[in-house]
């Protein structure tokens, strides 16, 4: 079976805008669920409703891959699952390590999504040696002296980090020296990483914070209309967190 070691994602080659390859999978939840109930076409206006972008953005990020739907009938589902899925790289095998094996890592490694989206958690590792040998989802844990063995005896090219902040940079160093070339980083700390080696952030206190934001205008809006006052129209500018194309980056869910 192929590994992420050998193989890349078809997208950059060809081109696909990053704040397209962001949406893919937004799009392929909605299809996957779609493929579910065995409806064989939806479209455009559906899919996009289900994945909360609008038609046109939806119909211009398909024509990066190629599809164009079938007009009076729209989309067929299930090639758009294998297309999607083709150039997200998730029709091969991604062996997956798991650093940092407390509350937050053992939750990962028991989340159900890896597998059926084509990810393999590999190893479960943790500085800790209390922790070793011990079974978390069925996998025992190991140490992190075993981290570079573990990496090239599976071919691991993705390493996730939930350590603490003080120790994530020095397992990044590690992971990337060991040849991991992408990164998930659930560590409330900024990475410094050297070329050709992506990181994505996950930061729930960030997220919370910003909601935490939304419902104080909120409050304030309210309180400005119980006064009397007449509330501001409620519109978005989207210019200050557009990306280079004009699109609004997506957050990465938890």
């Amino acid at each position: 079976m192929a590994t992420g070691r050998t193989h890349r994602p078809a997208t950059r080659s060809r081109g696909i805008p990053e704040a397209t390859v962001a949406r893919l999978p937004l799009y392929l939840r909605a299809l996957t669920a779609l493929s579910e109930r065995s409806v064989p076409t939806v479209s455009s206006e559906e899919l996009a409703a289900a994945a909360g972008v609008n038609s046109a953005k939806l119909r211009k990020d398909f024509s990066y891959l190629g599809s164009y739907g079938t007009r009076g009938v729209g989309y067929d589902v299930e090639y758009l699952v294998y297309q999607i899925s083709r150039e997200l790289g998730l029709t091969q095998d991604w062996p997956v390590v798991i650093v940092g094996i407390g509350n937050l890592g053992a939750a990962l490694a028991n989340y159900g999504g890896f597998a059926s989206r084509g990810f393999r958690v590999a190893a479960l590792i943790d500085a800790d040696p209390a922790m070793a040998g011990k079974p978390v989802a069925g996998i025992p844990v190991q140490h992190t002296d075993e981290l570079e063995k573990i990496i090239e005896d599976n071919g691991v090219s993705i390493g996730v980090i939930a350590t603490p902040a003080g120790a994530a940079q020095p397992v990044c160093d590690r992971l990337v020296a060991a040849g991991v070339t992408s990164i998930l980083n659930f560590a409330p700390t900024v990475l410094s990483v050297p070329d050709g080696v992506d990181v994505r952030k996950v930061d729930l206190s960030i997220e919370l914070q910003i909601l935490a934001f939304h419902e104080q205008r909120k409050a304030g809006e309210e309180t400005a209309a119980g006064d009397g006052a007449q509330p501001a129209a409620h519109t978005r500018d989207d210019s200050a967190d557009q990306g280079p194309d004009g699109d609004v980056p997506a957050v990465m869910p938890a």
